[in-house]
This record gives C-alpha cells, sequence and structure tokens, in this order.
C-alpha cells in the first residue's frame, strides 16, 4: 500500500516518523483549479539527470504523453549507454515515487550477493582485507543487477507508454553513436584497471595505443543496442533468464574464487526488486521522505538536518563558519548511527523507526555546541535499537552512481539513484554494458571484537548503500523539491546541504547545488578543493577541527516547485542539465 503524506504539523504529533502503510488520513493533493488545465498541476514536466542527453531521453517520454515513471526509465537506460561509468542496467537502485495527492511508493532495486557469498569473501589466507583493486575488479565484488526488474516493477504499477518505447532513446544512442564527453574521457583515463579490463570494453573505449579515444569521439555500442532491443521486445526476463542471464553469470563465477562463493544462473533468475516502506521525517515545518534500508541515505539525511533543528541556520547564513561547523559536527552524529545500526533488513533488524523519530534525532543533536566540536562521537541508542548487538565494519571507499528526477505534467513525481559503485564498476563487461562491483558496499570484515557487523556479507543479502532520492512536501503536502545525488559516502551530505540551501537559505535550487560540501563522517573534516569553504578553515580549526581540502565527487540533481511551476538544477561540477518537456 503507498503511504500518505501529511501536513508536517500533523507528522510532528508522532513520535516515530515512519509513515505507517495503514495510514488513513486524506492525503493533501492539488488545489480544485488543477481541474481546470485537464487535471494537470504543472504547465510542462520536467527531467534532470547528469547527462543532457539521458535528461532528454526522459523528456521525450514526457512529449510522447509518458509519465514521471516513464520518463525515469528511459533517463536510466539511456545513462547505460552514454554515462557507462557510473550506471545502467548493470547495477542497481532506488526508486521513490509520489503522485500529485501524495501517496508514496518505493522500489528497492539493489544488487543482491550470490546465494553462495560467505562473510570472509573480501579476506585474504591471513584474514586481512583485500586491497580495494583485488577486491573490486573481479568477480567478488559483482551483485545480481536490479535496475531492469526495479524498472519493469515501476513500469507495471506508474507506465503509461508501452514498454519497448521506453527503450527507443538508448537504442538510437548505442547504435547510432554518442559523443565521447571530455568527463567521459578522463574517467577512462583515470580509472584504466576497471574500464579497459574486459577486451570488449578495451576495444570499445580504448585505441590500440592503450589510451582512451578523445573527446568528441563517436562511440557507437552494437552489442548493448542488441541487449536494449531484446529487453525492449522479450520483457525483462530477457535480462534474468536465457542466454544473457547465463553469460552474466558465467562471466562472473569465472572471476571468483570457489571458496568465495560464485554466481550461478538460478541467483540471476531468482533476483527481485522490492517494495519498501518509505520512511519520512519532518525537518521545522517540512516533510521529507526517501528511502529506507538497505539504504542508509535517508536516514543518515534525517539525522544531519533534525540535529541542526536545535539552531538558526537562517540567521547564520551560509557565509557562517560556525553554519559550517554545525554542519559538520551533525554528520558525525549521523553517520556513527549509519555505522552501525544501517543493514538489509531482511537480515539484520534495522531499528528504522528509531533511527527517523524526531525526539531521538533532535535530543542527539542537543549535544552540539556551536563553540567548539564534540571530542569523540559514537552511535546512538535510537529507540528499538541494540548499540552493543553490533559492531562498526571496515569498508572500501564507494565512488560513482548517478541520480535524476522527474516530474510529470500531472504532479507525479520520480527520484531515482542508479549505480554501478566504482566508476565502470567491476570492470566485467557483458552484452555491451558494465557490471557493478556494489558488493564491496559490504563491510569488509564480518566481525570486530567478537561483535558481528550489520553490514557483514552474506548469501542473497543487499549490501548497505548511501544513496538518498528523496521528496520532500510542504506543510500543505504537497511537493516542494525532488533530490538526489552521486558519489558515494557523501551523497547523504550532498542532499542534505541542497536542502539547507534551498528550506533554510532560500537559495534558487540551481544556486543550493552548487553550495560547496564540507564532509564530515568521522573526526575529520574533509573540506571541497577550490570553493570559498576553504577561507573558512582556520575557522574550523579554532573551533577545534581537523580539516583537510580534497577533491570530493560531488553530482546533485533536482527540481524544486516555485510559484506552482517547476524549476531544474544540475550541479555545476557536473555535465548535468535539467530538460522541460
Amino acid at each position: 500500500m503507498a503511504l500518505k503524506i501529511f501536513p508536517a504539523h500533523l507528522l510532528a504529533l508522532a513520535s516515530a516518523l515512519v509513515l505507517p502503510a495503514c495510514a488513513t488520513a486524506p492525503p493533501v493533493g492539488p488545489s480544485p483549479t488543477a481541474a481546470a488545465r485537464e487535471n494537470d498541476v504543472y504547465d510542462k514536466g520536467m527531467v534532470s539527470a547528469a547527462d543532457p542527453r539521458a535528461a532528454e531521453a526522459g523528456a521525450e517520454m514526457l512529449r510522447r504523453g509518458g509519465s514521471a515513471t516513464d520518463a525515469a526509465i528511459a533517463t536510466m537506460l539511456a545513462l547505460t549507454v552514454v554515462e557507462p561509468q557510473s550506471s545502467g542496467i548493470g547495477g542497481g537502485g532506488f526508486y521513490v515515487h509520489s503522485d500529485a495527492a501524495g501517496h508514496l511508493y518505493t522500489i528497492d532495486g539493489r544488487e543482491t550477493a550470490p546465494a553462495a557469498a560467505t562473510p570472509q569473501r573480501f579476506l585474504d589466507a591471513d584474514g586481512k582485507p583485500l586491497l580495494r583493486r583485488e577486491a573490486v575488479v573481479s568477480g567478488l565484488s559483482v551483485g545480481v543487477p536490479g535496475n531492469v526488474a526495479l524498472a519493469a516493477k515501476a513500469h507495471a504499477r506508474d507506465g503509461k507508454l508501452a514498454w519497448a518505447e521506453l527503450f527507443q532513446p538508448a537504442i538510437r544512442l548505442a547504435r547510432g553513436g554518442y559523443t565521447l564527453s571530455e568527463r567521459g574521457r578522463s574517467m577512462l583515463a583515470r580509472s584504466p584497471d576497471s574500464g579497459a579490463h574486459d577486451s570488449a570494453a578495451r576495444a570499445l573505449y580504448y585505441g590500440a595505443d592503450g589510451q582512451p579515444h578523445p573527446a568528441g569521439t563517436l562511440i557507437r555500442n552494437p552489442a548493448l543496442a542488441a541487449t536494449l532491443e531484446a529487453l525492449a521486445q522479450q520483457g525483462p526476463q530477457a535480462f534474468y533468464t536465457g542466454p544473457l542471464a547465463q553469460t552474466l553469470a558465467e562471466h562472473v563465477a569465472a572471476e571468483t574464487p570457489a571458496e568465495a562463493g560464485k554466481m550461478t544462473l538460478a541467483d540471476v533468475t531468482s533476483y527481485e526488486a522490492k517494495q519498501r516502506s518509505a520512511p519520512c521525517g519532518t525537518y521545522r515545518v517540512y516533510t521529507i521522505c526517501g528511502m529506507g534500508p538497505p539504504s542508509s541515505g535517508e536516514t543518515t539525511v534525517l539525522g544531519i538536518l533534525v540535529a541542526l533543528e536545535n539552531f538558526d541556520l537562517a540567521a547564520l547564513g551560509p557565509e557562517s563558519p560556525v553554519a559550517w561547523h554545525l554542519f559538520a559536527e551533525a554528520q558525525r552524529l549521523a553517520y556513527a548511527d549509519r555505522e552501525l545500526y544501517l543493514a538489509d533488513p531482511d537480515f539484520v533488524p534495522v531499528p528504522l523507526a528509531g533511527l527517523t523519530n524526531h525526539a531521538y534525532l533532535l535530543e542527539r543533536g542537543k549535544a552540539i555546541s556551536p563553540g567548539q566540536t564534540l571530542p569523540t562521537v559514537t552511535a546512538g541508542d535510537p529507540p528499538g535499537g541494540d548499540r552493543l548487538s553490533f559492531a562498526t565494519g571496515q569498508h572500501y571507499p564507494e565512488h560513482g552512481t548517478s541520480h535524476f528526477v522527474a516530474v510529470d505534467r500531472k504532479g507525479n513525481a520520480v527520484s531515482y539513484t542508479s549505480t554501478i559503485e566504482s566508476a565502470f564498476g567491476s570492470g566485467l563487461f557483458v552484452g555491451g554494458f558494465y557490471l557493478n562491483n556494489e558488493l564491496t558496499d559490504f563491510s569488509a570484515v564480518p566481525e570486530q571484537n567478537g561483535r558481528l557487523v550489520a553490514n557483514r556479507v552474506e548469501g542473497g543479502k543487499r549490501p548497505r548503500s548511501s544513496m538518498a532520492p528523496t521528496l520532500v512536501f510542504g506543510p500543505d503536502g504537497k511537493l516542494l523539491v525532488a533530490v538526489g545525488a552521486a558519489g558515494g559516502a557523501t551523497i547523504p551530505v550532498q542532499v542534505a546541504r541542497a536542502l539547507i540551501g534551498f528550506l533554510d537559505w532560500k537559495l534558487p535550487i540551481q544556486e543550493a547545488l552548487a553550495l560547496p560540501v564540507l564532509f564530515s563522517p568521522q573526526d575529520t573534516v574533509i573540506v571541497e578543493k577550490g570553493s570559498r569553504l576553504e577561507a573558512m578553515v582556520p575557522a574550523l580549526e579554532n573551533l577545534g577541527h581537523k580539516v583537510r581540502t580534497a577533491e570530493l565527487p560531488l553530482k546533485t540533481n533536482a527540481i524544486a516547485v516555485v510559484n506552482g511551476r517547476l524549476a531544474g538544477a544540475a550541479d555545476p561540477r557536473s555535465e548535468g542539465r535539467a530538460v522541460a518537456q
């Protein structure tokens, strides 16, 4: 059953802010005047994505009369072609949908570990974690892809156009060719271990000299076009059964040590995209909803934001070092909870209601001082959680991913994050696309100090994710913004920063996405290199922070509702763009 969004002042009365599926109060819908425009809520629909050609593919579906869901699926498929380093049908994703009346529906298309996978999957013979390259560029890291199953489930519920129609822009791009961008060339140059690991990928994206093709090269991918055509004609079963599924399983198994647990055809054929409950919470007068576990994204976004309700961020403003200090401290608290409690809820009891409980998060934020840093930060005790049950793990760095949002004229909104994890994923290449390395999102070690790690590897389990596809509603229950980001563990921070900019600092949505990023998941604050936050480093150090500057993998996309019309935005650090129908 879909969830319903209620005005924020009613939500605030609840101690646990995960909206129950059985809620019966009437949702707040569009104004009666919408009927005068043939039930349209907006004059035009819109798509925002990390590549303009993918955004255009989605907008094309809207022009054909498709829904936001149709547009989002077409965008995901096109990204498989034009942004192969980040996402696509070889990976998985999370889908958050709302209609104009505020009914929420979410789908978990996260990859799964092979049934034979063991908790020691990423340990060497001495019981130590494998080096990152050894873990990533191999069959060890590949989970059963979930994006095609997700798309099929979403289309069955919310699609309007024929399934095959959604594939046409991506097929044109793959067969007719697309121009390699400078960003794409740069990623190929920086990631040859994965990008050129398989001979078929090397022949497609690299020259005879071993160097990536220069920007401006027309890339034709007939193998991917054939795969997409099969999916368009035969449906999702063409991915999960038959020759493609067999090839996928065999290719992954061939690069996986037997003792770690090999992928089988049965792992692929048994994959299921799952409907999940959508965690919602209030931040000031706004209702914020997103994806639940195995995503840690929305709980972390809410953990950051609600902790900051104790402070007047609007009065401080974006030029205040104190505001950024508070933001850093709130991150430390939220990420401590994330590290301990978040994992696949089908395998681990995740205290989701407690982690989104407004009173708990507000009280946790009271530990923050505007004048100094917290000396140490540990996980809290959310209602329903047992801090002593699990240990924190050791995780490989996260990268990659792509986010896109779509809103149609009827008021349906989709926030969808798709990923293959690192640049070019595992490097394994089948059917013209890269396979993910999502299993390295599990903890490399299954236990610490005699206690199990919640996010340890287990057969059939889905690894914890940082992805945070988010929808925000005003006090009247109407959509305010659809937003999400790419960039591994920085994703919840990017989303929280954009929302602070838009909701607290009243910046236009494009300026909110352009705000610098300060990333503080533990005891060191990482300031975005080259941003105006670098000038605040001395002030942050005077407050007690250990600070370093670094380039961060930042890529946010959003669509906001401003005076009843849609305003699209894309991170200026990316090639992204918003396209109206």
